[in-house]
């Protein structure tokens, strides 16, 4: 009786379903890039990893549960008529963000985890946001490795502006090697800030102007990565644009030794040289959830170090020597014993010499044989 009363119920639910799955399809055709992304909150400003797929016209973002991405997106960002700032410098613990205004003059906060991410996202972002200016988007890869100074630039107002209390860049303090050194500030910082305010368009520009501003003595570099640069015969070398590299002002070059009393975590296991970072999805030890961490994985000391990215602090939340460590991957069909929730697909796993077993699971394949390889040689 009740089908008689609704007999076109089951087509329009059938053509409702082939509706959604059609427009599910169309969207993945056109992903132009898609990975994960620290987003401020809108209402509570607080600071979570969402799965970002960026379409021609908007950007979408997804809440991952159990390790896996939410069939619905979570929200969503139109892209036409967005303004896109990168770099963002407006938190100071926070130096990838990229900021997005759109036309409703909404701002979004997004952050990365390295530069070199950030500087990608950037460029397709921007590219999607022109995709119907092709004139645009030439100019855009052009500017990339353009370099035009501005006509009459001082490079001792530069430094003034650099060493302005408010607007100037942040000095901090870095180690390198075990040896802890005040007021300084990284070659990707600088370059970040000279983009920022103007004084260059391009990396490539603003690594020419910082090479004039060490070149004319108003910075130096400190630490063995970026002294090591400055043997190099051409300008353009000498200045590393690297989160790794250290520089200060030339008058401030005094470096003090590291105390264990000050310091509050192992300086030998952050010494080494950074091989890969990259945003993985890790099992808990404890309560086997599945939370999105920035994986660093670093050589000379061989260690794998994982960090909170909702947090301001660049503390490791844990890691571990990979010395005498097993790492594999795992099969793709079905939960491999020892993983809790329907967790499947891109998942490797590392067993450290004390028998610990860590679960970590990948965006791709692609992106699993390429942190096994990173990882291999170092075991």
């Amino acid at each position: 009786m009740q089908r008689d009363r609704l007999p076109g119920l089951g087509r329009f639910v059938a053509g409702a379903r082939l509706s959604c799955l059609l427009a599910t399809m169309q969207e993945a055709a056109g992903v132009l890039k898609e990975g994960f992304l620290v987003k401020r909150g809108h209402i509570v400003r607080n600071w979570k990893v969402r799965w970002f797929v960026l379409l021609q016209d908007k950007l979408l973002y997804y809440k991952i549960e159990g390790g896996k991405k939410e069939p619905s997106p979570k929200g969503r960002i139109l892209l036409d008529g967005c303004t896109i700032t990168c770099p963002c410098l407006e938190y100071e613990n926070r130096p990838l963000l990229i900021k997005l205004k759109t036309k409703t003059n909404t701002d979004y906060f997004l952050e990365c985890c390295s530069r070199e991410e950030r500087d990608s996202w950037a460029l397709d972002i921007t590219g999607a946001i022109h995709a119907g200016h092709p004139v645009q988007v030439q100019e855009l890869h052009r500017m990339k490795n353009s370099f035009k100074l501005l006509e009459n630039i001082s490079l001792h107002h530069i430094v003034e502006r650099m060493c302005d209390s408010s607007t100037g860049i942040k000095l901090t303090r870095n180690l390198e090697q075990g040896n802890r050194y005040k007021e300084t500030f990284t070659g990707s910082a600088l370059v970040d800030w000279l983009i920022s305010n103007s004084f260059a368009v391009s990396r490539f520009e603003a690594v020419t102007l910082a090479s004039m501003l060490m070149e004319e003595n108003f910075i130096k570099p400190v630490g063995a990565r970026s002294t090591e640069a400055t043997r190099y015969s051409d300008l353009s070398e000498q200045f590393l644009d690297d989160s790794t590299a250290l520089y200060m002002f030339a008058e401030s070059s005094k470096k003090k030794s590291s105390s264990k009393e000050e310091l509050q975590f192992n300086i030998s296991e952050l010494r080494g040289t950074i091989v890969k970072q990259g945003f993985l999805v890790k099992q808990g030890h404890k309560r086997k959830n599945w939370k999105v961490r920035r994986f660093v994985l670093r050589a000379d000391p061989a260690f794998l170090h994982y960090y909170d990215p909702t947090k301001e602090e660049n503390r490791p939340v844990g890691g571990f020597s990979l010395r005498g460590c097993l790492v594999s991957a795992l099969e793709d069909n079905g939960v491999p014993a020892g993983v809790k929730g329907n967790v499947q697909g891109n998942l490797f796993k590392i067993i450290t010499k004390n028998d610990i077993h860590y679960y970590i699971q990948a965006s791709s394949k692609a992106e699993r044989a390429q942190w096994i390889e990173a990882i291999k040689p170092l075991t």
